[in-house]
């Protein structure tokens, strides 16, 4: 039954008359749960309050299924407004962003002059850029331009998916471009022919891609709600004495608040992933897929109305 819900919430993540329809009408159903709102002046206080309790943010302005020019234009006009926010209130934020949003399945000319756009005022205000990583079809194009971006900016990462069988051969290989990285076990629905199918394999190559960024020198932001993970990091950070600099622990917003603030109060840098904007849908549903509890949160905010 578990997994029948999440290839149902994988396949309708991925539907675009879906996403149009959850444009149109908002947020419902315990999505506010993981979205902080339709707008940068609603975000902005959520990051705030965030930032008050010691937990460090990056925004993601949630796009997905851009395939036109001028709409992915105006994303990238948007994500330059966020960053202007993140500059001038002071937030203790950083950025996400999709390459999909700002034209990736359009030409390679469309994102990266966008991506330049985005690095160059994110520079001026001191952020730091990340590029999520998406599904298998684009991972390749994600690194590439991710390499060529990593060339003239310093200010921008990129993602890793640890259920990727090609993941050790990318950590190996982005290691002559110092970068930074977030890594995660991934979140997409992929097939046995490029996916680790199990998820003791996941957890086996999500350790050792931990533990070979942190060994090759480079910050590493562990992204995960799992409590073996977690503690696997703090000791192989305690053994090998890798200062509490060089690496963070990352969250999604609305999953697991009292360890955020838990690893806070340990010492240990915490960065919650904020979502916000109109296009929710596809980012909702796999937060749903992900996690039996979230869909219990959900169905149970639903018996509420």
């Amino acid at each position: 039954m578990e997994q029948l819900l999440r290839k149902s919430f994988m396949f309708l993540s991925q539907n675009k008359l879906m996403t149009k329809l959850a444009k149109k009408y908002g947020p419902r159903f315990g999505a506010a749960r993981f979205v902080a709102g339709d707008t940068i002046q609603v975000a902005k206080e959520v990051v705030a309050n965030l930032n008050k309790n010691g937990l460090d943010v990056t925004l993601d302005y949630l796009g997905e299924f851009i395939e036109d020019e001028l709409e992915a234009n105006e994303r990238a006009n948007n994500l330059i407004r966020t960053i202007e926010v993140i500059g001038n209130e002071r937030l203790q934020s950083q950025l996400s962003l999709k390459l999909t949003s700002l034209g990736l399945d359009i030409s390679k000319e469309v994102v990266l002059k966008n991506m330049r756009r985005i690095l160059t005022v994110a520079k001026q205000h001191h952020v730091f850029v990340t590029i999520d990583m998406e599904d298998y079809s684009r991972c390749e194009r994600t690194i590439e331009i991710f390499k060529e971006l990593k060339k003239e900016y310093h200010n921008v990462g990129t993602v890793l998916q640890a259920y990727l069988y090609r993941t050790l051969k990318d950590i190996k290989q982005l290691n002559e471009y110092q970068a930074n990285l977030r890594l995660v076990k991934g979140a997409y629905k992929e097939s046995s022919k490029v996916a680790f199918p199990s998820k003791k394999d996941v957890d086996g190559q999500f350790k050792k891609i931990i533990k070979m960024h942190l060994l090759n020198g480079h910050f590493t932001a562990v992204a995960t709600h799992d409590d073996v993970m977690i503690e696997y990091t703090k000791k192989l950070v305690e053994v090998h004495r890798i200062s509490k600099e060089q690496f963070e622990f990352q969250m999604l917003y609305g999953i697991r608040p009292e360890k955020q603030l838990e690893l806070v109060k340990e010492g240990y840098h915490m960065r919650v992933y904020v979502p916000y904007g109109t296009d929710w849908y596809g980012y909702f549903m796999r937060r749903l897929a992900e996690r039996p509890a979230n869909v219990a949160f959900v169905l149970k905010g639903m018996m509420k109305r």
